[in-house]
């Protein structure tokens, strides 16, 4: 299958390596009503944009450069992978084909446009058209600076922003399996303190009366239903990190809102406990546990990336 060129395209004579009398810089690749911007690294349809994050992106185009031929699992790894990286290879690019076919509406079973080749790799199944930016004569004698500054131009939009947000300084350096551990047990830690709260309604009321007196019946009844929420909630997290769902940090992301608030507001339960504790200790169970939700949105974003 051979990629479409629009009119003003170079001649499909020209190769990488031969002489530059012109420029080739490849802006975006276009199939059906899909169009993949290579310098944004966006995925559009009919113009709208779709929710695809980088590594599935950056799959998706290195199947449309080569469409209709195989591309091997070995060429994404070092592709989307620097050397020095260490991650679970099979897993994450299994991560990233699962979210690019659900974009695109395809399916494993019966793809329209990425098929499985069995212990080989993907291959891309359909017309696949290239838009390149105006073509730029080149003199006799090209600058080595052009040149560079062409390839740069032509290879880096996409790599160059995977590079930087798998090697982003932000994150602490730790395996995607050990910050899975982490998140789940950051979840069983506020189960645990729903369904204590839920066991012991009475004492819930009690230690309401004595920690915030006139407003104890308020607090009560907060903290009773939204431990009743809360459980749904962290069931539905562990359920997804186990089963290592590939949209969770999508889900994640709209859930987020809503817990961080919550969580900061169950950061004051262990006050409930100031008289059986002591007023100190339960300070400083209150100051870790405002520290969670922000830890919570790390170990996500070291699950994504990793």
């Amino acid at each position: 299958m051979q990629i479409t060129r629009p009119p003003k395209a170079v001649s499909a004579s020209h190769q990488p390596d031969a002489k530059l009398s012109r420029m080739e810089v490849v802006l975006k690749y276009a199939f059906d009503g899909f169009e993949a911007d290579l310098k944004s690294a966006e995925l559009r349809r009919n113009g709208t944009r779709l929710k695809l994050q980088l590594q599935p992106f950056q799959v998706l185009v290195a199947l449309l450069e080569k469409p209709g031929e195989v591309v091997s699992r070995e060429e994404l790894r070092q592709r989307l992978w620097p050397e020095d990286t260490f991650v679970d290879f099979d897993h994450g690019l299994n991560t990233a084909m699962g979210k690019l076919r659900d974009v695109l509406g395809d399916s494993a079973a019966r793809p329209r446009y990425v098929e499985t080749i069995a212990k080989r790799g993907y291959r891309f199944n359909g017309e696949v058209r290239a838009i390149l930016a105006p073509p730029v004569a080149a003199s006799n004698a090209v600058s080595p600076a052009v040149i560079a500054a062409a390839q740069s131009t032509t290879a880096s939009p996409v790599e160059a922003t995977l590079s930087s947000a798998v090697a982003d300084p932000g994150l602490p350096r730790a395996s995607r399996n050990t910050a899975r551990l982490l998140f789940t047990l950051a979840q069983i830690m506020y189960m645990a303190f729903y369904l204590s709260a839920l066991f012991r309604l009475d004492r819930l009321y009690q230690s309401s009366v004595i920690a915030w007196r006139s407003a104890a019946h308020p607090a009560f009844y907060f903290y009773a239903l939204t431990a009743v929420v809360g459980v749904s909630v962290r069931l539905y997290l562990i359920t997804a990190t186990s089963f290592d769902y590939h949209l969770l940090g999508e889900k994640y992301r709209v859930l987020y809102p809503g817990l961080f608030v919550l969580d900061l507001l169950w950061a004051l339960a262990p006050l409930l406990l100031a008289d059986r504790i002591g007023m100190g200790l339960a300070l400083g169970a209150t100051a870790a546990l405002v520290y969670m939700p922000f830890a919570q949105r790390v170990l996500m974003k070291m699950m994504q990336t990793g």
